[in-house]
């Protein structure tokens, strides 16, 4: 597993792209997270005295890679936070997936509802205790044999939310056996990459955007997007 790379950071803000199969927050593995390595960084670089704070404002699943955004003051948190209630951060995936078939593209709304216990979210009805309404834009970018280079938009921040919607395509994400992909890859990740992240600046308020080129993994080769 490649380490993290900081893409942005200044007083406020803390941007990382995350290596696939590396946990954004601690658990029960007992892995470092890209939290514990983001605060490490700081105290470094910074030569922080005790603890330091990072606030977690969003996160990626373990299997998936790509930008990860951090608040370094509480206040920045706040407002981030804010920013990722009101839909108005603009978050935009790349992702490989199986079905060579795919339309050019679309909007997929669903209802989710998660299985805590199992860590899986099942395609509810509107109504149904726990289920929360998703939204997300899709576009076919390139095909190659079985598989599609997909860009996603989501519209909402649902737990699987991608994954769910590929799966509901009929086109599970390569790597995704959760999800029903056919096979596993052989870093276990899941081809799915948050390649951008856009936010006001929680104090400029100036527009940011981050950004990060999928991995140099075997799924990722050769696409032109």
């Amino acid at each position: 597993m490649s380490s993290p790379q900081v893409l942005y950071e200044d007083n406020h803000l803390l941007g990382l792209e995350k290596p696939a199969c590396m946990p954004c927050v601690p658990d029960a593995s007992g892995d470092e997270s890209l939290l514990d390595w983001g605060k490490r960084y700081i105290k470094e670089a910074y030569e922080k005295p005790g603890e330091v704070f990072l606030g977690v404002v969003h996160r990626l699943d373990r299997p998936v890679s790509g930008v990860v955004l951090f608040a370094r003051t509480s206040k920045a948190a706040d407002r981030l936070t804010a920013q990722f209630k009101e839909r108005s951060v603009e978050k935009t995936y790349l992702a490989v997936a199986e079905g060579g078939a795919l339309g050019e593209g679309g909007v997929i709304e669903q209802w989710l509802r998660k299985d805590t216990d199992a860590n899986r979210v099942h395609v509810a009805t509107e109504g149904e205790e726990g289920a929360r309404a998703a939204s997300t834009e899709w576009r076919a970018l390139e095909r190659r044999g079985d598989l599609t280079l997909l860009e996603l938009h989501p519209k909402t921040g649902r737990p699987h939310q991608l994954r769910v919607a590929c799966k509901s395509l009929g086109a599970p994400l390569a790597g995704d056996l959760k999800y029903g992909a056919s096979a596993p890859l052989s870093d276990k990740s899941v081809a799915l990459h948050a390649a951008s992240l856009a936010f006001s600046h929680p104090t400029k308020g100036e527009r940011v955007e981050l950004s990060a080129s999928p991995p140099d993994a075997e799924i990722w080769r050769g696409w032109k997007g």
